[in-house]
Order: C-alpha cells, then sequence, then structure tokens
C-alpha cells in the first residue's frame, strides 16, 4: 500500500442541528465551511425559531479531515440542512461508505428527510443524537419508534462540540458499514 485508505463519510441532518460544529470538533486541519450570514431573505424559508441565536447557515458544505493512524484517513462531508440545497445530496454522498445523520430532539421530524435519503439510496448510515441543553431525552426506544429505524441501524448520543463523542460516532460508522458490507459478500 502506497498510502493512508481515503475514506469519506457525510454528515447531514436538519438546518442547525450541529453538523459544521461536528465535523469541526474532531478535524486535524481548520475545516472548510461554507457559512454564510442569514439575511431577511430566509425569512419565511428557514425556520430559526428552534436553533436561538444561529446567525449563520451552510450554503454548499463543510469539509473536515481526521489522520486515524498511518493506514486510514476520514474525509467528512457536511452537508446543507435546508431543503433547498437538497440537489447537492447526491454528489456530496457519491463515494462515501456511510453516513452520520445527527437529530437534535426538539425537532426529530427534521431527521426524516436525510434518513429517508440514505435508505433509499442503501447509504449506511447511523443516528446520533446531538445532545443539546435543556433539549428532551427520549429513551432509546422511543426515539427509535419516532425515527422508524430499522434495528439493525446504531442510534448514539453525543455532543458535537465534544471530539471525544464524535469519535465515538464515526468509530461505529464505520463497523456499521464494514459489517454490512461483510454481511453483503
Amino acid at each position: 500500500m502506497d498510502g493512508p485508505v481515503a475514506v469519506k463519510i457525510v454528515i447531514a441532518g436538519g438546518f442547525g442541528v450541529g453538523k459544521t460544529t461536528f465535523a469541526g470538533a474532531v478535524s486535524e486541519i481548520t475545516p472548510l465551511t461554507t457559512e454564510a450570514p442569514m439575511t431577511e431573505l430566509s425569512l419565511g424559508v428557514d425556520d430559526a425559531s428552534a436553533v436561538g441565536d444561529k446567525h449563520t447557515t451552510t450554503v454548499a458544505m463543510d469539509f473536515a479531515r481526521r489522520t486515524i493512524d498511518d493506514q486510514l484517513v476520514l474525509y467528512l462531508f457536511g452537508t446543507p440542512g435546508q431543503d433547498r440545497f437538497w440537489f447537492m445530496w447526491d454528489d456530496i454522498t457519491r463515494g462515501s461508505v456511510g453516513a452520520i445523520v445527527l437529530v437534535d430532539t426538539r425537532r426529530v421530524h427534521d431527521a426524516f428527510p436525510a434518513i429517508d435519503f440514505f435508505e433509499d439510496r442503501g447509504v449506511p448510515f447511523v443516528v446520533a443524537v446531538n445532545v443539546f441543553a435543556g433539549a428532551p431525552r427520549p429513551s432509546e426506544a422511543r426515539l427509535r419508534s419516532a425515527l422508524a429505524l430499522a434495528p439493525d441501524v446504531p442510534l448514539l448520543a453525543c455532543d458535537a462540540r465534544q471530539g471525544d463523542t464524535v469519535i465515538a460516532v464515526l468509530i461505529s460508522l464505520v463497523e456499521h458499514a464494514l459489517a454490512r458490507a461483510h454481511a453483503r459478500a
């Protein structure tokens, strides 16, 4: 082998769920972000009522890199959360080993488009609940039921600001994708 294996991972989810923060928490490089200020043009288009004092939004994608060891490098691609940018998701996802769907329990319904997207395309994914202060903390069974998750889809909790919990989610995704690949072989 000439160098490390490059593994592409997609981070998806609803608007303001923490995708940019998630990627940045583990990146060994300054993450590339396409954050733009939210303007009055987004009024009536983006529901910012549940995201507090969020003043910027991703308009294309985020990119981060994490070297695991001399054999493995993860490339993280964060999708934009608003539905008007979903036309980019196929291109962002192409060539990925899998995806992470971030969920905010205050807005569980925002996760459905991402879950449906990856299920429809047969892309392995895990669901990571980004634990926000003051957000409801339903049981795993209740959340799994609310999201209509298949039993084999990993469901984890994380804090997108904390690198150690982000790493645990990344490891879970890679293990899940490998298990699915072995099952199909």
